[in-house]
C-alpha cells in the first residue's frame, strides 16, 4: 500500500503487516457466514460447533441436506437461516454454484454466482473473494466500518455514499481488499466500535 499511496505509511507502521490470508474450506466459510448474520460471534461459534456435532467436520452440502430444515433448527438457526444453509448446499451440490472452479472465476461472476443463492448476499460474497480467495482488488462499498474508517481518515463530516468511496478508492487499485483490511484496522487502532473482522469461524 505504501506504493500505491504515501499517506497509509502512518497506519501500517501502527497495525503491522496485512493478515489477509486464503482459506481453503470454501463451503464452511459461506456456512458459516450464513449462521453469524446478524448474531454475535460467540453465538455463531456455538450454533456452528453443534452442527458439526450432527453433520460431521467440514461443513460439506450432502450431510447438510440429509438433515434437512427441522435438524438444521434444532442446533439454533432460524426458519430462514436453515432455509438459507440448505439453499447453499443445494446450489453447491447440484453444480449451480462450482465453488471448486471459483479460482478460475473473475470476481464479477463469482459474486454472481453466490448472491443467485437466496440468503447470500453482495457482502457475504464480497468477504468470500477477500478471505476464501485471496483476491486482492475487492472494495466493499457497503460495509459500514469502511465507510466509518474513511470518514475518520479523512475528516468527513457524515459516512460517505458509496460512489465517493469508489472514487477515492481508484487510487488503491490494485490493492483494494488490503485498503479495506487497513481500514478496519484504523478503527480498532483508535478505539472506534468495529466490525469483527472475518475470521476461520466469523466469516
Amino acid at each position: 500500500m505504501r506504493g500505491v499511496d504515501a499517506e497509509w505509511g502512518a497506519l501500517i507502521d501502527r497495525v503491522g503487516p496485512c493478515l489477509i490470508r486464503r482459506r481453503a474450506d470454501r463451503f464452511g466459510t459461506l456456512v458459516r457466514a450464513v449462521i453469524g448474520q446478524q448474531i454475535s460471534t460467540k453465538a455463531a461459534a456455538s450454533i456452528d460447533a453443534r452442527l458439526k456435532a450432527l453433520s460431521g467436520e467440514p461443513h460439506t452440502p450432502g450431510p447438510l441436506l440429509d438433515l434437512g430444515e427441522e435438524k438444521l433448527r434444532s442446533v439454533g438457526l432460524s426458519g430462514v437461516k436453515a432455509r438459507y444453509v440448505l439453499n447453499l448446499a443445494e446450489a453447491v451440490q447440484s453444480g449451480q454454484t462450482p465453488l471448486h472452479r471459483f479460482h478460475r472465476w473473475d470476481d464479477e461472476a463469482i459474486v454472481a454466482s453466490l448472491t443467485s443463492i437466496k440468503g447470500i448476499g453482495v457482502w457475504t460474497a464480497e468477504m468470500f473473494l477477500i478471505f476464501s480467495l485471496g483476491r486482492q482488488d475487492v472494495f466493499p462499498v457497503g460495509d459500514l466500518g469502511v465507510k466509518a474508517a474513511i470518514r475518520d481518515r479523512y475528516g468527513l463530516p457524515e459516512l460517505p455514499k458509496p460512489a465517493a468511496c469508489r472514487e477515492l478508492a481508484e487510487r488503491w487499485r490494485p490493492f483494494r481488499s488490503v485498503a479495506t483490511w487497513y481500514l478496519w484496522r484504523s478503527l480498532k487502532a483508535a478505539n472506534r466500535v468495529a466490525p469483527a473482522l472475518p475470521t476461520p469461524e466469523t466469516p
